[in-house]
């Protein structure tokens, strides 16, 4: 009886991925910098190719990404994800969520600054001219407002299987549902591509091509991201992982979406619409 749990919580036992996560991160880091800058990097005097050390990096941060969170689908199938834990598992992804808001209000500021204090030959003394000279911006109402209408299109399909999974159980509906987000996600993410290949400027062309491909690249690589989260929440679905009581990977992974598709709205309309 000494050794009886007798409290809602789960003590999770010694986990190594904490440290494999860490130094994964720190050689793509390191690789991603050496990459940059430099065709060799020096690794403990050893010399190292940068891309080569940031592709080990990368797969390393993958494959505990895999394992880690495999292993928190088994705790919650065991019955260790007590309401407590559900609890403090939402919680932990809300905030989250907001250091992700505030990662885009840099980008935001970056943007809103630039172009109300646009920079030119006679800075400071005289404001240069917004989009820059020599930029040629895209149509808002073209491929951005196609795209527009694809991610709120994909979130009406989440908050569909979200409610016939929480209200009816469902199973059926929730998996047309997030097959139709996911093939919306995947589109969307080509017709980004496609923009950037027809764009008439360069990263480094301008503030303004710096502060657009920041802004909506990082974007899209959080479309990817939440594409792949809801992916994987239709195999689970598939393979009946998920409970009407226990579904935090989902409840996570259409917040994380509604978020990706708010962060679009202000984007379409301060940098395509008003920025333009």
């Amino acid at each position: 009886m000494a050794h009886a749990k007798n409290h809602d919580y789960h003590i999770l036992p010694p986990s190594i991925w904490p440290a494999i996560g860490a130094l994964s991160a720190f050689l793509m880091l390191y690789g991603a910098v050496g990459w940059m800058h430099a065709d060799e990097v020096h690794l403990f005097k050893i010399p190292v190719s940068g891309p080569w050390l940031f592709l080990i990096g990368l797969a390393g941060v993958l494959y505990v990404m895999f394992s880690w969170w495999s292993d928190v689908v088994r705790e919650g199938e065991s019955g260790d994800h007590t309401p407590v834990v559900r609890i403090g598992l939402q919680y932990g992804f809300l905030l989250f969520i907001i250091s992700e808001v505030m990662f885009f209000v840099a980008w935001f500021w970056n943007f809103i600054k630039n172009a109300m204090y646009p920079m030119g030959p006679e800075s400071p003394l005289k404001d240069g001219v917004w989009p820059p000279e020599g930029i040629v911006t895209f149509d808002a109402w073209h491929l951005p407002f196609i795209n527009t209408l694809i991610l709120l299109l994909s979130g009406v399909a989440v908050t569909w299987a979200h409610h016939a999974w929480v209200h009816e159980g469902d199973r059926k509906t929730v998996i047309r549902g997030l097959i139709i987000a996911v093939v919306l996600g995947v589109f969307f993410s080509i017709l980004q591509a496609y923009e950037y290949s027809h764009a008439a400027f360069g990263l480094a062309d301008t503030a303004y091509a710096g502060a657009f491909y920041m802004a909506t690249g990082f974007h899209g690589f959080h479309v990817i991201i939440g594409t792949i989260f809801l992916l994987v929440c239709l195999i689970r679905f598939s393979r009946g992982q998920m409970t009407q009581e226990q579904h935090v990977g989902f409840e996570a992974a259409a917040w994380y979406w509604h978020f990706v598709d708010v962060v679009w709205l202000f984007l379409f309309a301060v940098v395509y619409i008003w920025g333009s």
